[in-house]
């Protein structure tokens, strides 16, 4: 072998190849302020916001957000953590998955029931089919009866839209025959319907899919 390959081949093997792209960064965790988010100190000295990918926290209200949050801190706090950055979101916060002390700090929160697997942005199928077993063992907020997901708990006019249009109907409605007004609606079922059937949007004037509040109201 050549001299000059074995002087190569040497160095190599005491300065290991780095495997940090431009979009990977290593600081210390230095807050938690819910389930998925966290600051980072970065070696720089910077402080970043960041919010884990792939998952969905209970918020700080809602059941679980306060065990979601203690169980990310005894992930990630104070602890050194790899950032693998995917982003930006709205907010200006850093989108990351998490390496917190040799833990995959994303996936780990979806293992003990503390999150939920994010649909809307999943990508890792992996996180799926941790927050299935998570469901099937009932293990943290899988625990509850009927959970809440946290993207509709920031939406309670969804949840609530959803309520109303699962009121069966106690009699037949139809689109004619009647004028289009909350006060001539004689149940909130008769207003949902002539809102989704017959496209009287009048009767939902904020346009938060609730009809005639004062008949349904916002519970």
């Amino acid at each position: 072998m050549n001299k000059p390959i074995v002087i190569v081949i040497a160095y190599l093997l005491a300065f290991p190849a780095s495997t940090a792209t431009a979009n990977e960064w290593q600081g210390t965790v230095v807050g938690v302020s819910d389930g998925d988010t966290i600051t980072v100190l970065s070696q720089q000295k910077r402080q970043v916001k960041v919010r884990l990918v792939e998952i969905d926290a209970p918020e700080k209200k809602q059941a679980f957000g306060q065990q979601s949050k203690k169980s990310l801190s005894n992930i990630c706090y104070k602890k050194p953590v790899i950032v693998h950055e995917k982003g930006k979101d709205k907010y200006r916060r850093t989108l990351a998955r998490l390496n917190c002390g040799g833990i995959d700090a994303n996936a780990e929160q979806v293992r003990r029931g503390m999150a939920w697997a994010f649909t809307k942005y999943l990508t890792d199928p992996a996180i799926a089919d941790l927050e299935k077993a998570a469901r099937e063992s009932k293990t943290g907020l899988w625990s509850q009866p009927n959970p809440i997901a946290p993207w509709d708990f920031r939406h309670p006019e969804r949840l609530q839209a959803a309520k109303i249009a699962s009121i069966p109907a106690s009699e037949t409605f139809s689109c004619e025959g009647r004028n289009a007004r909350c006060k001539s609606m004689k149940s909130c079922a008769e207003a949902m319907y002539y809102l989704k059937e017959c496209g009287a949007d009048k009767l939902d004037r904020d346009g938060d899919g609730i009809p005639c509040e004062g008949i349904c109201g916002k519970k």
